[in-house]
């Protein structure tokens, strides 16, 4: 299975990372992204992946903007400091909504 993070924080990316390769070895991570423009480039381009974990805040807006620039039925796993956004996130393809720091555990039940 392939995936995608897109992250803006250094550390909850290689926090995930660690957690779904000790989850799921076999796992490909194909793409990782800080950014709305290079995400949206990239999920334009139709992206060969089964699942993205996705951050709220990145580091040029919100992540709902790049919904409202793309169209895409990939399954989304949200991972995120802010709870306020929950309901906004299961209009976008959200399997799950992760609150950081996110735990092997909550990893685990929403894989």
């Amino acid at each position: 299975m392939k995936y995608a993070i897109v992250e803006n924080e250094h550390f909850a990316l290689e926090n995930l990372k660690a957690i779904v390769s000790q989850l799921r070895p076999g796992w490909t991570l194909c793409f990782t992204s800080e950014s709305v423009e290079d995400t949206v480039e990239w999920l334009n381009g139709g992206p060969d992946v089964n699942l993205v974990f996705m951050d709220i805040e990145l580091v040029d807006g919100n992540c709902f903007d790049i919904f409202r620039q793309t169209h895409t039925g990939l399954p989304v796993i949200f991972t995120t400091a802010y709870d306020e956004y929950a309901v906004n996130a299961f209009k976008v393809n959200s399997v799950d909504y992760l609150l950081k720091p996110v735990s092997e555990e909550a990893v685990s039940e929403a894989l």
